[in-house]
């Protein structure tokens, strides 16, 4: 397995990689889904192109057999940075290629940036996801800020979706 930066032509196959972890009934295949909390997409073309172009943010993708099988955002935030949208093809998870993204992530923002810390917002009834993190050594802050609302690509299924921080200092 191959991991290194997203480069614009991996850009479709990114959207596609990212909406089936998180969304829809092929990410029921996998543990990450949030198929029973939102509805819709993770995300779409515009926002992965606009996160690839842009300066402070980076992508980083997983290949085995020139096949795009994981990714992971990192965005620049002054003295840390923020990890999202981690994504491994759901049939592959529970197979530590989630752990390799995590930790190049995080070694890739401490040379390239020089941060001092991660940060991550997680749904918090996502318990199993939380319990992943923290045995990456992630610490919940009890930070919580309001789910985004994008009504184009998703709508919430319950009520009073938020999001809570987690960090963990490198």
């Amino acid at each position: 397995m191959q991991i290194e930066p997203a480069k614009l032509k991996h850009a479709e196959s990114l959207v596609e990689l990212i909406n089936g972890t998180y969304r829809g009934e092929s990410s029921r295949l996998g543990w990450t889904t949030e198929a029973d909390l939102l509805e819709g997409l993770r995300t779409d073309l515009a926002d992965i192109t606009r996160l690839l172009t842009s300066s402070d943010s980076m992508i980083l993708i997983a290949e085995q057999d020139q096949q795009l099988i994981g990714s992971v955002h990192l965005q620049r935030n002054g003295d840390y940075a923020q990890l999202g949208m981690l994504s491994v093809k759901p049939t592959l998870q529970n197979q530590g290629i989630g752990k390799q993204l995590i930790s190049a992530a995080e070694i890739i923002a401490q040379q390239q940036w020089g941060v001092k810390s991660m940060r991550m917002a997680v749904i918090p009834c996502r318990e199993q996801l939380i319990a992943y993190y923290q045995r990456r050594g992630y610490v919940r802050t009890g930070e919580t800020i309001p789910f985004p609302v994008n009504p184009a690509l998703w709508r919430p299924k319950v009520n009073g979706l938020c999001l809570e921080w987690l960090e963990k200092v490198l």
